[in-house]
């Protein structure tokens, strides 16, 4: 019988607390682990965690284990989407999970914003050594959040004098007109989404005196034309909404020691005729030096664990609508084949 076909069984002991989170809230995420290795028997015994299964599978298993452990040790909250990144860090043997996804952003009211998958790992490294960086995937991906972690870390760290946040506001046209209020109040909610990651990144008290001070300004994009924008960080979020002309502007107010990240989901756009400027910017600058784009998958989603799958499912929905509106395109351009029997009947 082949070493990986023996059965094997692996003691692993850690301490109460260690143990408590490690299982989870109702051993949540023991069932998580379970699931993640389904041919392995996992029993917990008091601080003892046992692994039983063919050699190979118990292997695995003990990685991630004490992966998620390390990360225990080492002050990390665990939920389950450390559980299932660190298992797809391993799949991919791109390191130790505990390692990669170890240094936070910044920390802020108790909280450490760090990066929990490896899509948002690259994407957070990009930020670093890029001027120019696009952010593109579904919700719930950390595109805007990570972002905005970024440039709050840069003016901590005075490595920029000033934040741009920005928005297009699509309802700019009719229906914004019926809003009540000035322009400010009929703006402030496609703007408000940055103020609340904002609050949750910094003292509440000190957003206000930043904003009054000009070193933080969230604005619609509008307010961008004939601007230079030096020594900021500009983020740009909901760039699918950008038409070509918006996201050229847009762009092109980079100045000397500033940063542009720009966020968007492509499969999302909202503009009357569907024609997205953060579509079209993908083939135009996909070869210029200093931009990067980061594409994250539903395998970056760090909401709820249903969000990837919704995302996967439309994904495949809209494929298959594609596929089907191009062979109709298709069969309508191409020439109706003539009829054998008629035109044999002609002849005679």
């Amino acid at each position: 019988m082949p070493p990986s076909s023996t059965i094997v069984q692996v003691e692993l002991q850690l301490d109460g607390l260690a143990m408590v989170r490690l299982l989870g809230p109702g051993d949540r995420l023991l069932a998580l682990i379970e699931k993640q290795h389904s041919s392995v028997d996992v029993l917990v015994r008091s601080n003892r965690v046992l692994l039983t299964g063919q050699g190979e599978q118990v292997r695995a298993a003990r990685e991630l284990v004490e992966e998620l452990v390390q990360m225990i040790r080492d002050g990390r909250e665990l939920g389950p989407i450390e559980v299932t990144s660190s298992q797809r860090i391993l799949d991919a043997k791109s390191g130790s999970p505990a390692e990669l996804l170890s240094q936070a952003i910044i920390t802020a009211r108790g909280k450490s914003i760090r990066p929990k998958t490896l899509g948002q790992k690259e994407y957070v490294d990009a930020v670093d050594v890029n001027t120019i960086v696009f952010g593109i995937g579904p919700a719930g991906t950390g595109k805007t959040y990570l972002a905005m972690a970024k440039a709050v870390q840069a003016l901590q760290r005075k490595e920029v004098e000033r934040i741009i946040l920005s928005r297009p506001a699509i309802e700019a046209g009719e229906r914004l007109g019926f809003l009540p209020g000035s322009l400010t109040d009929k703006i402030d909610p496609y703007l408000r989404p940055l103020y609340d990651a904002l609050g949750e990144m910094m003292d509440p008290d000190l957003v206000p005196k930043l904003l009054a001070a000009g070193t933080i300004e969230v604005a619609p994009l509008a307010y961008m034309r004939g601007r230079t924008l030096n020594n900021s960080f500009i983020v740009l979020d909901e760039a699918q909404n950008t038409t070509s002309e918006q996201m050229k502007m847009f762009l092109t107010r980079l100045g000397f020691g500033s940063k542009m990240v720009i966020t968007g989901d492509i499969t999302q756009v909202d503009l009357p005729m569907g024609a997205s400027g953060l579509q079209l910017v993908t083939r135009v600058l996909a070869e210029i030096d200093d931009i990067h784009f980061s594409r994250l998958t539903s395998a970056d989603v760090v909401r709820h664990s249903l969000v990837g799958d919704i995302v996967d499912a439309y994904t495949k929905y809209e494929a298959q609508q594609q596929l089907e509106k191009f062979e109709k395109d298709r069969r309508r351009r191409e020439p109706s084949s003539p009829d054998p029997a008629g035109a044999a009947g002609r002849q005679q």
